[in-house]
């Protein structure tokens, strides 16, 4: 391993903003989004997943094909389609209804 390493890259140790984390809840840091892995309260340090494969809450509304582009709505805490004013965070690997409440969200680990 490279000397010069801090830590492997899927995962990045986080400080919990205001409200804290929720393990399991997506978290927006700046421009970083990844899935909390633990719970802890704000000000604690709590790492973020920043790949993989999520059930994540998902806006109802709009239906979801596989391979459409996702992002995170951090007012409303939920994955959506609508790209204005939130963050893509990576591609539905699952198609959903409009009415569903979750989604199955590959993150593309990009910030």
């Amino acid at each position: 391993m490279a000397n010069n390493m801090v830590q492997c890259g899927d995962r990045i140790d986080v400080t919990a903003p205001s409200g804290g984390a929720t393990s399991g809840k997506g978290l927006l840091i700046g421009t970083m989004f990844g899935v909390a892995a633990l719970t802890v309260a704000q000000g604690d340090v709590t790492p973020i997943i920043l790949e993989g494969v999520f059930r994540m809450d998902k806006a109802t509304g709009e239906a979801w094909s596989v391979g459409a582009a996702i992002y995170w709505d951090n007012t409303a805490k939920k994955m959506t389609t609508t790209s204005s004013g939130n963050t893509k965070v990576g591609v539905a690997t699952v198609a959903a209804l409009s009415a569903d409440t979750v989604g199955i969200v590959r993150l593309n680990a990009s910030f």
